[in-house]
This record gives C-alpha cells, sequence and structure tokens, in this order.
C-alpha cells in the first residue's frame, strides 16, 4: 500500500455528492451534515434516515440513477450504491474531475477514506489501520476512552479564549465523576477545589496546574464566595482554563447557581458539568434508597445548618428527610422536627464518608440518634436520612439493627 496522506478538511457550505440512498449512504451523510457541508444526494429511492433528512431539508436529492455531470461543483463525493459498474463510474468521473472520491465498497479502489473519528471538545483524533475498519474502530474506540476520562493530555499550549467549567465531583469516591468532568479536569489550567470535592483526582493533574482552595467547610470556608467568584472571572479573563471541582453536583446546595451568573454577569464562557449528588447517592451507597415503593414516594433535601430552615413544614411532610451539613446541631435539629409534630420513633440514619471505603452507617430514632451519633463519634462530611426508608438500611445494606 503506497502512503496515505492524513488531511482534515473543512466542508462547511461546500457541496458534497453522495451517490446511493441506502444505510451506508445514509451514516456518510449524517457525518457530512454534522460537518456542515452542502450534501446532494443522488439515487433513485432513499432509505428511511435520508428520506426524513430530505423531508427536512437537510440535503438535497435528485431521484434518479448516477449520471455524467452529477459530480459537478463538488468538493467532495461518496459514492455506496452497492452496484459495482455504478461505483466505478462515479470514481472514474471523480478522478476526471480531480474531486476526491470515497468508495463505500472497495476502499482500495478509492482516492480517499474516511477515518474512524474521536472528538473530545476542539480535539480530533482520526485513524486509519491499513484499510482494516474494524481495527480502525477499536482503536478510535480506546482512544476515545481515553479522551472522555482526561487519560490524555487535553490542556492547551497555546492560549486561547478563557472559560469556566463548573464540575460536580460527585459524593466522594473519585470514580464517581462523569466523564465529562475527568475530561475537565484534564483541560484545566487552574483548579478551584472544595473541601468535599473529589481530592484523589488533583494527583492526576498535570505538575504545572495550579490548584486553588476554596475550603467551604461548614461554618469555615477559605475564600469567601464573592472572592471565589471573582476568582473564576479573572483567571478566565487571563485566558486560562478554569474548573470550578465541587463535591456532589454545583446546583444542590453547592452555590453554583452564584458562580454560574457571576461568569454570565462578567461575559466569561462557562460550561456546567452536573454531578452525582450526595443527598441521593450516599443514602443508596448504605442500603437506603430515598424513595421505595410503598415506604416513601417523595424526597426533601435541606441544608441544615441555613438559619431560616421551617422545622415546622419539614416536619408535617411527608415521605423522606434529607439533611446536608447536619451533624454538627444533630440534637437541635431533631428536637425541633419532634417539637413540631414527627414522631420521635421516626427511624434516622446517619451515614459518614459516603462511597468511601471509610462510609459508616449509624441508625436510630427522632428520639435517641444525636446521642448515638455522639457515642459513636460521629462528625462530618456525613448525610443525615429520616423517615422510614432509614430502617431499610439493615436489609438492603447489611447493617447491623442497633438496638
Amino acid at each position: 500500500m503506497s502512503p496515505r496522506h492524513p488531511l482534515l478538511l473543512d466542508l462547511a457550505g461546500r457541496r458534497v455528492v453522495v451517490v446511493g440512498g441506502g444505510p451506508v449512504a445514509a451514516r456518510r451523510t449524517r457525518g457530512l451534515l454534522a460537518d456542515g457541508a452542502d450534501v446532494h444526494v443522488v439515487a433513485p429511492a432513499l432509505c428511511e434516515d435520508l428520506a426524513d433528512l430530505a423531508a427536512a431539508g437537510a440535503l438535497t436529492w435528485s431521484a434518479r440513477e448516477y449520471a455524467p455531470g452529477d459530480l459537478d461543483g463538488a468538493w467532495l463525493v461518496h459514492t455506496a450504491t452497492g452496484e459495482r459498474r455504478t461505483d466505478d463510474a462515479v470514481a472514474a468521473d471523480a478522478e476526471l474531475s480531480r474531486t476526491w472520491c470515497v468508495r463505500a465498497d472497495d476502499a482500495a479502489a478509492s482516492s480517499a477514506w474516511t477515518p474512524a473519528v474521536a472528538r473530545a471538545g476542539d480535539v480530533t483524533v482520526a485513524v486509519s489501520a491499513g484499510g482494516d475498519p474494524r481495527r480502525a474502530v477499536a482503536l478510535r474506540a480506546a482512544v476515545q476512552v481515553q479522551l472522555d476520562t482526561g487519560g490524555l493530555p487535553l490542556r492547551r499550549r497555546r492560549a486561547g479564549r478563557g472559560h469556566v467549567t463548573l464540575v460536580g465531583g460527585g459524593p466522594g469516591d473519585p470514580g464517581l465523576i462523569t466523564t465529562r468532568g475527568r475530561r475537565a479536569l484534564a483541560e484545566a489550567d487552574v483548579v478551584v477545589v472544595d473541601r468535599l470535592a473529589p481530592r484523589a483526582l488533583l494527583d492526576e493533574l498535570e505538575p504545572d496546574v495550579e490548584v486553588v482552595e476554596a475550603g467551604k467547610a461548614p461554618h469555615a470556608h477559605t475564600l469567601t464566595q464573592t472572592e471565589i467568584n471573582r476568582l473564576l472571572v479573572d483567571r478566565a479573563r487571563a485566558g486560562q482554563h478554569v474548573v470550578r471541582l465541587k463535591g456532589g453536583d454545583p446546583f444542590v446546595l453547592g452555590r453554583g447557581g452564584e458562580e454560574l451568573a457571576a461568569c454570565r454577569a462578567a461575559g466569561v464562557d462557562v460550561t456546567v458539568v452536573p454531578g452525582v449528588t450526595s443527598a441521593i447517592a450516599v443514602p443508596g451507597a448504605a442500603g437506603v434508597p430515598v424513595t421505595h415503593r410503598d415506604v416513601a414516594r417523595q424526597v426533601t433535601i435541606v441544608s441544615a445548618h441555613d438559619a431560616e430552615t421551617d422545622w415546622e413544614t419539614l416536619a408535617r411532610l411527608r415521605g423522606t428527610l434529607v439533611l446536608l451539613m447536619g451533624v454538627g446541631r444533630l440534637g437541635e435539629h431533631m428536637a425541633r422536627l419532634a417539637s413540631h409534630g414527627l414522631d420521635a420513633g421516626t427511624p434516622v440514619a446517619v451515614v459518614e464518608d459516603g462511597t468511601l471505603p471509610s462510609q459508616r452507617t449509624t441508625l436510630g430514632t427522632v428520639g435517641d440518634i444525636a446521642g448515638r451519633a455522639q457515642a459513636v463519634g460521629v462528625r462530618n462530611p456525613a448525610v443525615v436520612v429520616v423517615g422510614a426508608v432509614a430502617e431499610l438500611a439493615t436489609t438492603l445494606g447489611g447493617v447491623a439493627a442497633q438496638g
């Protein structure tokens, strides 16, 4: 095989002719349209996918057999009729008109080839494997996984437009961050991190990535929220990619909305990468589903150190109550719920270090959980679950009943 010259093409607004109306032609057409090409299909009939695209006006269609002159003005040609004679004719006409032609039926007879492509943001990796498409696809899949999980060096080496990415790091275990979140970390120049974020992921950063501690422990912040907002904006304006790494989900009691608003107001590009919230995942890891058929059909999530918490309303709610950041005043919170009518025998589960090897669950009731927690030295980070579902930890989570 002669050497092949790799090249990326800008097809935006340029005419590309696809000869053939079957599923292979449809796959090629979808890729071309995604790249902005002006696609013209020549085929006597179209498969359903191509017919839908034609009906939507995404392409133009000549409803007939291929004829000389159909390639006039084309920058690129794909032929996928499944008929050797027609594909030969298309390839021959393309050669005469000096137009690159990709043949679906015979790669060896093509003048151009479509690689298997992996993409991550503005990174494109094209893989060709000596005419073996399955080999190319397997390689592409391996590369895509590494791109998606931040396993490859994705950071920009040239200055560009600054950007902020708000990343939810998940409930604790670093394996529970999303692949999109990992990719954002691999692209970061600066990471602004909270205390409860999955900090093991910081060890995977390149050595020159700056890590800024934002703190955010209950009642103890290294930076104020205003300072954090200013930091995100200033670094992005300096052309850096800033990742704001939080525990859980940025928008579940994480003040991510305030940071998003600050970036928007400053005209800074910002992306949100949702995370797995500890309010749902930590109880789940302990065998406590926050909703369960015939037990609880609704769940309420509350920041327990909020001075304006309406305990009277919470005590009347049915379903499951999840308290975040509530261990420090657990006795006070339980007393308030009981004083507003919540049965003191209501089950309670306190899950510390959820999803981590040190995870521990303490069970009790509204009336006695504070004493039980104090006796075993419960401390933050912990999630408090109030409601009948807490009892399920003994059957679904394998937690020993605590009498």
